[in-house]
């Protein structure tokens, strides 16, 4: 699939839909059609996945929880993953201590096998685990965004600033801790939807050089934390750029019959 690889233009000269925030009306829409999938998100919140699995850690997205994510660990799961939740509660924005919270998170899944950890993360959350990256590359095996607007500009690549800097109570271009940005020093794979009813194309998929790899997926924005055939190409993305990546297919832990 081709898609427009030119940066974001200014506001006053986009000249590709892709650049574009989705209408405030799709936003309300991925709300309802997320509603039905709540029960979803029941369970235990512990790891999923066999104990020799290779260990992920799942970050929510914005206003999200783990109970939102449970869906995408279970399919991780299922697939031979050792899939972590974040244990943060609601993901609120941007904190002065977020970075350290996910730096400790993170040792202490690293400290269980001496392994690096596999870091997926769904709409803010993949930008979380982009710094998470650059802070600790020693203890991450790669980082996977799920319709994060990681690249352009932040005050208008998604519908949602306006509420974001009211509850996170800080403007978008000024999280209170030092943004470091641009490609992780780790591999990197960018999934992105035309769907997308939350986040413009072009910011989840990245200019050429912010990510590894940009694939598209055919789901809504909750979709790639709740939709079951979404989460099915989620996962098969993921091993398949990790045998790219690595030159050999991972190694996966022996799930339960």
């Amino acid at each position: 699939m081709k898609w427009d690889r030119t940066p974001l233009a200014p506001v006053s000269g986009r000249n590709s839909p892709d650049d574009l925030a989705p209408s405030d009306w799709s936003r309300w829409r991925e709300v309802a059609w997320h509603i039905p999938r709540l029960l979803a998100g029941l369970g235990p919140l512990g790891p999923r996945g066999p104990e020799d699995g290779p260990p992920a850690l799942v970050i929510p997205g914005f206003l999200a929880t783990d109970r939102t994510t449970m869906d995408l660990r279970r399919a991780l799961a299922r697939a031979g993953w050792r899939a972590h939740p974040w244990l943060m509660g609601v993901n609120t924005g941007a904190k002065a201590n977020t970075m350290d919270l996910l730096a400790s998170r993170l040792g202490a899944i690293w400290a269980e096998k001496k392994q690096p950890v596999l870091i997926v993360g769904w709409s803010l959350g993949g930008m979380f685990a982009r710094e998470l990256a650059h802070r600790c590359p020693d203890k991450v095996r790669a980082v996977v965004t799920l319709g994060s607007p990681f690249s352009g500009d932040l005050k208008t690549n998604t519908n949602v600033r306006q509420i974001y800097e009211a509850i996170a109570g800080h403007d978008v271009n000024l999280p209170p801790f030092e943004r470091i940005g641009g490609k992780p020093p780790v591999p990197t794979l960018a999934l992105w939807s035309r769907r997308d009813g939350i986040v413009a194309p072009s910011a989840a998929r990245g200019r050429a050089g912010e990510a590894d790899k940009a694939v598209e997926i055919d789901t809504h924005h909750m979709g790639f934390a709740v939709y079951r055939p979404a989460l099915s190409r989620v996962v098969s993305e993921i091993r398949q750029f990790l045998t790219e990546m690595e030159g050999a297919p991972p190694v996966m832990g022996k799930v339960a019959a």
